[in-house]
């Protein structure tokens, strides 16, 4: 499960912005994660709680946006939107042979602390 090391990582930059900003706790995060990044949601909240215990972000609020990957289809000429990696399909035309153009993968969209 990479979504473990993802958090961590995810922790450490939270916890860097939360430093910088004389911050004494974290209070919320957002995340975006993209279709085709291979991370699940699910597993990303749980792993997420799991390495902020102990720490200045135990018990934030975390937000996920699920973001679509946008594809293009040499069938149809044109772009397409996708939500799951598990269908690869043209919407319009059912082509399998869609080229992924962008996908943002994971980020921290932003980061919410409380100063005191």
């Amino acid at each position: 499960m990479h979504e473990i090391t993802l958090c961590q990582r995810a922790l450490e930059i939270v916890e860097q912005h939360a430093l910088a900003n004389d911050a004494t706790r974290v209070s919320a995060v957002w995340l975006k994660i993209g279709a085709f990044s291979c991370v699940e949601p699910a597993s990303v909240s749980f792993c997420f709680e799991l390495v902020c215990r102990g720490t200045i972000a135990e018990g934030c609020q975390l937000h996920i946006e699920e973001q679509q990957a946008e594809c293009w289809c040499p069938t149809c000429q044109q772009y397409v939107h996708l939500l799951s990696q598990h269908v690869r399909r043209c919407p319009d035309c059912g082509s399998d042979r869609l080229r992924i153009v962008a996908d943002d993968g994971f980020q921290i969209q932003r980061i919410e602390v409380i100063e005191e």
